[in-house]
C-alpha cells in the first residue's frame, strides 16, 4: 500500500510543480482548479497500473473515476480559460503582494492541493490495495448506485447552472429550477455523493481506514471550499439568495419548504 502511494505521491508532486511554473508564466493561478479532477484520475491510473492485478472492482473504479475526472476538468477548463484569474487567488495575489506571491502561490495552493488530493484519494487507494478476488460484492454495486446518483446530480447541475448564467435576462436572479429546486448545491452534493461511492468501493475491497478520505473530501466540500465560501459570497452579491435559502436545503436534496 504504502509504495503505491508514494508511487502517486511523486508522480502528483512533479506535475503541481510543472503546473506552477506555467502558473507563473501566464499569471494565473486558476489552472490549479482545472487540474484537480485531472488529478485523480492520474492518481487513480497509478494505483490500478502498479497495483499489478486487474479485478472487475479496479476496472470499475478505473472507469468511474475517469469519468468523473475528465468531465469535472473539462468542464472548469470551458469554464475558466480567458475568463483571467478567479477572485479568489486575486485576493490572495492583493494580500501577500505580487512580488512574492508567485513563489508563496507554489506553497499555498499547488502543495496544498497536491497534499489534499492525495489525502482524498485514500479510498481509491484502498481497492487497487486490498483487492484480491476477481469479483464484485453487494457494496459494489451499492456504490455503483451512489456514484449514478452523484454523478448525474454533479453534471446535471453544472449544466443546468451554465445554461442560466449564459441567459443574460438571468443577470442577478437566483437559479431555484431543477436540481437546484432541491437542494441549493446540487454540484456539491454530486461531488461528495460521488466520493462516498469510492468510499463503498473501498469497503467492499475489505479496506474500511481508507473511508477516511471519502469523509475529509464531504468536509471540504460543505465548511472550506464549497458550500460555505459560496454561500457567504450569494448572501452578500444576491438579496434574492436570503429568500431562495428560506425554501431550499442547503445540501442534501429534499422538497422545497412553504
Amino acid at each position: 500500500m504504502l509504495t503505491l502511494f508514494l508511487h502517486a505521491l511523486l508522480i502528483i508532486f512533479v506535475l503541481v510543480s510543472l503546473i506552477w511554473v506555467l502558473s507563473v508564466i501566464i499569471t494565473n493561478v486558476s489552472i490549479v482548479d482545472i487540474f484537480w479532477g485531472m488529478g485523480f484520475v492520474i492518481i487513480n491510473a497509478v494505483y490500478f497500473y502498479s497495483s499489478g492485478d486487474f479485478s472487475s472492482r479496479k476496472i470499475l473504479l478505473l472507469a468511474l473515476v475517469s469519468l468523473w475526472g475528465l468531465r469535472l476538468s473539462i468542464y472548469l477548463a470551458w469554464r475558466n480559460i480567458g475568463k483571467g484569474e478567479d477572485f479568489r487567488y486575486q485576493e490572495f495575489r492583493r494580500n501577500y503582494g505580487a512580488k512574492r506571491y508567485w513563489w508563496y502561490s507554489y506553497f499555498q495552493v499547488f502543495l496544498l492541493q497536491a497534499g489534499l488530493m492525495m489525502l482524498v484519494s485514500l479510498p481509491l487507494l484502498g481497492v487497487h490495495s486490498q483487492t484480491n478476488f476477481n469479483g464484485l460484492n453487494v457494496l459494489d454495486y451499492l456504490g455503483v448506485l451512489v456514484f449514478i446518483i452523484g454523478f448525474v446530480f454533479e453534471a446535471g447541475g453544472d449544466y443546468q447552472l451554465a445554461k442560466f448564467k449564459n441567459n443574460p435576462n438571468n443577470k442577478g436572479s437566483v437559479l431555484n429550477t431543477g436540481f437546484w429546486k432541491y437542494t441549493r448545491h446540487p454540484n456539491y452534493f454530486g461531488d461528495t455523493a460521488v466520493w462516498w461511492s469510492f468510499g463503498i468501493f473501498s469497503l467492499a475491497a475489505g479496506s474500511y481506514w481508507t473511508f477516511i478520505g471519502a469523509i475529509f473530501m464531504t468536509l471540504l466540500i460543505i465548511k472550506v471550499s464549497g458550500v460555505a465560501l459560496l454561500e457567504k459570497t450569494l448572501n452578500k452579491d444576491k438579496p434574492q439568495y436570503h429568500e431562495y435559502i428560506q425554501k431550499t436545503n442547503s445540501f442534501l436534496p429534499w422538497f422545497p419548504k412553504k
